[in-house]
């Protein structure tokens, strides 16, 4: 395992944690929702995937790799 990379992608995920997890686990709060603000939520949602899949992948590479290999 490389721990530099590993604590790396670590970090990013934390910070894609604190700028994106909010907005994906807000509420419609009882009220209706309008197909703009559902379209707005799906986008949200959709950069969080995506984020998350990079972060994963790049997590499972340092697991992976010799220490200080890099990427």
């Amino acid at each position: 395992m490389d721990p530099n990379r590993f604590k790396e992608a670590f970090s990013r995920l934390e910070i894609l944690d604190d700028r994106l997890a909010y907005k994906v686990r807000a509420g419609t709060k009882g009220r209706g929702t309008t197909p703009e603000q559902l379209d707005v939520r799906i986008k949200d949602v959709a950069e969080y995937l995506l984020e998350l899949k990079e972060i994963v992948r790049e997590l499972m590479l340092a697991i992976a790799s010799k220490p200080g290999a890099g990427g």
